[in-house]
């Protein structure tokens, strides 16, 4: 793409192997020239994209050995571009910075990012960042921390995590996890909430304010029963919640394997299966019903084949009288994917006659239009669309859009 990078030039014709790169997604050029110039300082070659669809193709094609990522983004919302990394076995492991003016730190950091820094931003804070990509990039051993009381549970965890790239380190008291984190950095922290001395809720508490450690990731792996106030206590302050159940050794392998930016292709076959056994079943999608509007019944065929591959409930109307009678009518309705060029009553005027509606003002819609131009984009968020997508559809790109318009806010806290 000319336009590109001629905008600004970065080091793509300049990438020898070996090379340790860094990827810079940003759409202000002269904010995008300061932390160009800041990866070159601190010894990268950077490669510069100010869209995501660039960005994406760019993290394929180099995997950057790190991504700053703004969530701002002219032709799509920087959380599908996190997203869509974290959902890649390609590029999954690769620390994503995120730096913008949005100020959703817990989300950013469920979702798997690395870090979050808010603009306006310090030179100090950018590098600092610099200095973290580069120290985390140089170190091949992850280090992870296993906090269980019980033998045997303490025992098959570090043996599904396994060693090699990580390191782990177990114990089996609150007082223990705190003693060794004030003199080791860790990567992880896999927590049973029932301690001999202390509740986990104690210890998360002693770690974040008597340590400063906010940015230690920490996944809940508990058979204690839950109440409703405890999981939204736990929401706020830990990445994962894994209550220990059937499936949840796949689940702790993936959330451990995300947090420590391990590289899936570099893990032994039988791990490999596992996760891609857990990511077929998407947690945030599996059970959400929705509304597919589409005039042509063969795209409604397609659709409904891949939504219901991730365990979703789609029910469809073929006009867009007829999906605003079957939305009122359909109790639960989580999401709308509206095609734009239908006959009679088109998209545009489907999504604003939803809009008009109450109960439906916040409800996520998709438009689903034949032409990608700024115009058409404007004109369905105009009408009311939460966020569009260009046909022929890229399903991942879809699957992205709803885990991202689906994620409620109670899951953010």
């Amino acid at each position: 793409m000319a336009s590109e990078s001629s905008a600004l030039l970065d080091d793509r014709n300049d990438i020898q192997s070996g090379d340790r790169v860094v990827l810079i997604v940003e759409d202000d050029l002269s904010f995008a020239g300061i932390l160009l110039d800041l990866a070159r300082e601190k010894g990268f070659k950077a490669l510069v994209a100010t869209n995501g669809m660039v960005a994406l193709a760019l993290a394929q094609k180099y995997k950057p050995a790190a991504i700053t990522l703004d969530i701002r983004l002219p032709d799509r919302d920087g959380w599908t571009v996190l997203d869509r990394l974290k959902h890649d076995p390609a590029t999954r492991h690769i620390p994503v910075h995120i730096i913008t003016v949005e100020e959703e730190r817990q989300r950013a950091l469920k979702q798997g990012a690395f870090n979050h820094v808010q603009k306006p931003v310090t030179r100090e804070i950018l590098v600092k960042a610099f200095d973290d990509i580069g120290d985390f990039a140089e170190r091949r051993v992850r280090k992870l921390l296993v906090v269980e009381d019980d033998d045997v549970q303490r025992m098959s965890v570090v043996e599904l995590i396994g060693n090699g790239d990580v390191k782990t380190t177990a114990v089996a008291t609150g007082s223990e996890a705190l003693a060794i984190l004030k003199d080791e950095r860790f990567d992880c922290m896999v927590l049973d909430l029932k301690l001999p001395d202390m509740s986990g809720f104690d210890l998360i508490e002693k770690l974040q304010t008597d340590l400063g450690r906010y940015d230690l990731p920490i996944i809940i792996y508990t058979g204690k029963e839950l109440t409703r106030k405890e999981e939204l206590h736990l929401k706020k302050v830990a990445d994962a919640i894994i209550v220990k159940e059937a499936s949840s050794p796949e689940r702790l392998l993936a959330e451990t394997a995300l947090f420590l930016h391990r590289v899936e292709a570099d893990l032994p076959e039988p791990k490999r299966r596992m996760l891609e056994k857990f990511h077929r079943n998407d947690p945030v999608l599996a059970g959400r019903k929705v509304l597919v509007v589409d005039d042509d019944v063969r795209n409604i065929f397609a659709l409904t084949s891949a939504l219901e591959v991730h365990n979703m409930e789609v029910i469809h109307a073929e006009n867009g009288q007829e999906g605003i009678d079957l939305l009122k009518s359909s109790p639960g309705v989580e999401a709308v994917l509206m095609d734009i060029m239908m006959p009679e009553m088109d998209g545009y005027e489907a999504i604003s006659a939803i809009r008009q509606m109450e109960e439906f003002k916040q409800l996520p819609i998709i438009a689903l239009t034949a032409k990608a131009m700024k115009a058409d984009r404007d004109r369905c968020l105009e009408a009311g669309a939460s966020d569009y997508i260009s046909k022929p559809l890229d399903i991942d790109q879809l699957l992205s859009l709803l885990r991202v318009w689906l994620y409620t806010p109670e899951e953010i806290q």
